[in-house]
């Protein structure tokens, strides 16, 4: 009696549903999601470190640069994996290159003035 009734609800076993065709339909709802998480966050960043990697391998002697420890320096030197960079007078650390965050025009001597 109940086996008659719960299949009645259910729809029988007659297996009219496609279960692929659910699977599908269930995946094409999250294919707008992952478009919105792609180009609010996956591309941005993928274009950010294009730039950064374009800027590190354009490094030469005498840009001015910002490192990510805050440093500013005047490039005075560029090895494969490391830049030397001039402080100060007679001041001169090394650092990898992928320390370096941004390029700087001449904002440094503007500053001092």
């Amino acid at each position: 009696m109940w086996s008659d009734a719960w299949a009645q609800t259910t729809g029988g076993s007659g297996g009219s549903s496609n279960p692929m065709l659910s699977i599908g339909l269930q995946l094409l709802q999250f294919a707008p999601i992952f478009l919105i998480l792609y180009f609010l966050l996956i591309r941005p960043q993928q274009q950010k470190q294009k730039q950064m990697d374009v800027m590190i391998k354009a490094l030469k002697k005498g840009d001015k640069v910002l490192t990510n420890g805050g440093i500013y320096g005047t490039v005075i030197g560029v090895e494969d994996a490391k830049v030397v960079l001039r402080v100060a007078e007679d001041v001169k650390l090394e650092f990898a290159k992928s320390s370096v965050v941004q390029v700087i025009g001449d904002a440094i001597e503007k500053g001092k003035k």
